[in-house]
């Protein structure tokens, strides 16, 4: 079997899907991205398809080090995205042609459904509790939110209160039996960050996620011992090797690597191992769409370790398109009390629409993160 096409289709609301052809016809398909990067990936994928177009697609770990170590420069956000979405893609391939999930080609599963939480509220978290209510009445155990709007280096004491209010507005809407997540978005610098999470310690979080920047990861440490929260942090880690000094530090309780980002499903599962040897638990990180949440639950239902998967029905950023869109059985993403069954079909579990697919790669987007100015002017962090 030979790779003899790639083709990469730009759709709404802000995606990038792949599709790799064999010549004896199994396509596979993955989700290269960096949300508000998306032409920049696309090139990465084109450059790196020099390397694949005439590749037996099943020799998934030599084309993954051919891409990553055959440019000379390596990591960071673009190239590593660009891989990890054909890596998916090169997985879906495999398990089409030898009639498995994905999964069982990774030491088989380790349960029968994984549990998965609900976003509520946007950047700007307004009117929380009646979204905590309606998501639990759906059905989901645990939700999400934002913890701030946009906060200054050293920012006001109104501030902290009402993200302390949102907390306590959600969590008497859903009491104590509802996980709750929250996500200080890398917006939060290490004075700040102090001050909130002693407040929000009585709430009881789930864990809070990126309490800092990831670049400022050495504040995790004084941030663990003041309380004892959950840490979460890691969408905006890369490999194995951006993921080492983290866990070898001990700071982070939940790693939260993102399979169209941070390498791909056999490299997040490496990762994955590394952070159950410090016993780290792993919530993999997916605002994106059908083919990488197919790819993290193929990984979850062979880790171990992974306890909660992040997806995005219904996301504040999904305007005008979900993920279910694209999918020709939109019921494999079913959730029933708060947990999605193992998918049993061949690869990464989904069927993709590609009629639906090319309608709307024809729309295409252009989408782009907010930029957020202090009332000063300057800029801060989304």
């Amino acid at each position: 079997m030979k790779i003899v096409s790639m083709e990469l289709f730009q759709v709404p609301p802000r995606w990038l899907f792949l599709k790799i052809t064999t010549d004896e016809g199994i396509a596979g398909w993955g989700e290269p991205v960096v949300e508000g990067r998306v032409d920049t990936v696309r090139t990465a994928v084109e450059e790196l398809g020099d390397y694949l177009i005439g590749r037996d697609p099943g020799q998934i770990e030599d084309l993954w080090q051919v891409m990553y170590r055959g440019g000379f420069y390596r990591g960071g956000p673009i190239l590593t995205s660009a891989i990890s979405g054909i890596e998916q893609a090169l997985w879906d391939i495999k398990g089409q042609r030898l009639g498995v999930p994905v999964y069982e080609l990774l030491g088989g599963a380790v349960r029968d459904r994984m549990k998965v939480y609900a976003w509520i509220g946007g950047d700007r978290p307004e009117d929380v509790a009646t979204a905590a209510k309606a998501q639990v009445s759906a059905g989901y155990t645990a939700l999400k939110m934002n913890g701030t709007a946009d906060m200054e280096w050293i920012d006001s004491s109104e501030k902290i209160m009402q993200a302390v209010q949102n907390m306590a507005t959600v969590r008497e809407a859903v009491g104590y039996g509802i996980g709750i997540g929250i996500d200080f978005h890398g917006r939060v610098h290490k004075g700040m960050a102090k001050a909130l999470i002693k407040e929000l310690e009585p709430f009881k979080p789930m864990f809070i996620e990126e309490p800092v920047l990831p670049e400022n990861n050495e504040a995790l440490k004084q941030l663990s011992q003041i309380s004892s929260i959950p840490i979460a942090t890691g969408e905006r880690m890369y490999t194995r090797w951006g993921f080492k000094q983290l866990l070898a530090e001990g700071t982070a309780d939940i790693i939260q690597p993102d399979l169209s980002h941070a390498g791909g499903i056999w490299e997040v599962r490496k990762i994955a191992a590394m952070a159950e040897a410090y016993d780290v638990a792993v919530a993999p990180h997916c605002p994106l769409g059908p083919i990488a949440l197919a790819a993290s639950l193929q990984l979850d239902f062979c880790t171990p370790n992974a306890f909660i998967q992040e997806q995005s029905l219904g996301i504040h950023y999904n305007q005008g398109s979900d993920l279910l869109d694209y999918l020709e059985d939109r019921s494999v993403f079913d959730y029933k009390d708060g947990f999605v069954e193992r998918m049993k079909t061949p690869g990464l579990g989904v069927k993709i629409n590609e009629e639906k697919v090319r309608e709307m790669a024809a729309v295409g987007h252009r989408w782009r993160n907010p930029v957020w100015r202090n009332v000063d002017g300057s800029v801060t962090e989304w």
